[in-house]
């Protein structure tokens, strides 16, 4: 099994403990705890890298990185509304799931490059930040264009001050001033613990995964082909852009997570405020019941091994 992290394990035990309705379960202030410090702990690591790093030379990948996400809503939306026939309010509020990013298969990534051996630069975690907004944006725009009733204010709030990117953008800046020498008091817990605190969460999202397979009888085949095939793709983006703005392999894997993942934190929020005439089954269904186990089980794996080829095959 070296393939598959061992992390993987417990979400696949907490997924068959939901399954056969075991007692087992995180209460929601545990949940909450495990959350706020994997939010810390990735963002502190981010900020340790940008203190011994060119900021300067981040600039134009993050510019390119986040403007080339924009691109999977939009892939996303025609998906769903031409082949899947599904509502427009419900068509874009998937894509904007599915252009979003999850914190937790970023970190499954990132401790799957740790097995295999491969290292990247922690200033990834400052992608993880910036690519929350667009396609949040690009999904509302699909759904209300700029009217009025977009509630634009009121979206915007949410998504600037809800704890992942509070706690993640704040981390990063605390690690950026202080440094890795600064803030060496921190790194045993919030790097030396990280496994441990990561195998509980997806132990907790194993239960949570399986109470909402019960949804997939709602979303219907099609979004089950799409909740699997559609982060492929998405990947396939990231490895090209990675390899085109000349990034290693291990950062080109974690960019190829990223565009794979979809949201079920910070795009469930947004868009409930932002198109509330969508169905919140369907999207939940999909990037929850689908997207997550497939990336975590599987994905994440595939995503390397893309990675690899391509740049085997392009050197």
């Amino acid at each position: 099994m070296a393939v598959v992290d061992p992390v993987v394990g417990f979400f696949v035990l907490g997924l068959i403990a939901g399954l056969l309705r075991s007692d087992l379960k995180l209460s929601g202030g545990l949940y909450d705890t495990l959350t706020i410090y994997l939010l810390i702990a990735i963002g502190l690591k981010g900020g340790f890298e940008l203190a011994s790093s060119d900021v300067g030379a981040l600039i134009v990948p993050t510019l390119v990185i986040v403007a080339a996400s924009a691109v999977t809503p939009m892939v996303a939306y025609q998906v769903l509304l031409r082949l899947g026939r599904l509502p427009h309010a419900d068509a874009a509020s998937i894509s904007a799931h599915y252009g979003s990013v999850s914190v937790v298969t970023f970190a499954v990534g990132a401790s799957y490059l740790g097995r295999q051996g491969l290292g990247y630069d922690g200033y990834m975690s400052v992608f993880l930040v910036f690519l929350e907004f667009p396609a949040l944006i690009v999904g509302v725009l699909l759904a209300k264009g700029l009217k009025a009733d977009a509630n634009w204010r009121r979206l915007a709030h949410e998504v600037l001050t809800g704890k992942a990117i509070v706690l993640l953008l704040g981390a990063l800046v605390i690690g950026w001033i202080w440094g890795r020498d600064g803030g060496a008091a921190l790194v045993p817990f919030f790097e030396g613990l990280f496994k441990g605190f990561l195998a509980l969460f997806l132990l907790g999202m194993g239960v949570t995964t399986a109470a909402r397979l019960a949804d997939l009888r709602r979303v219907g085949l099609f979004l089950v082909g799409f909740g699997i095939l559609m982060p492929i793709v998405s990947a396939a983006g990231g490895v090209l852009v990675g390899w085109l703005l000349g990034l290693p392999v291990g950062n080109t894997h974690l960019l190829a997570v990223l565009y794979a993942s979809a949201s079920y934190i910070a795009a469930p929020a947004a868009m409930r405020i932002a198109i509330p005439e969508a169905n919140p089954a369907l999207s939940m269904g999909a990037s929850l019941g689908v997207t997550f186990p497939f990336n975590v089980v599987a994905g994440v794996p595939l995503y390397l091994a893309m990675t690899q080829t391509f740049y085997r095959t392009m050197a």
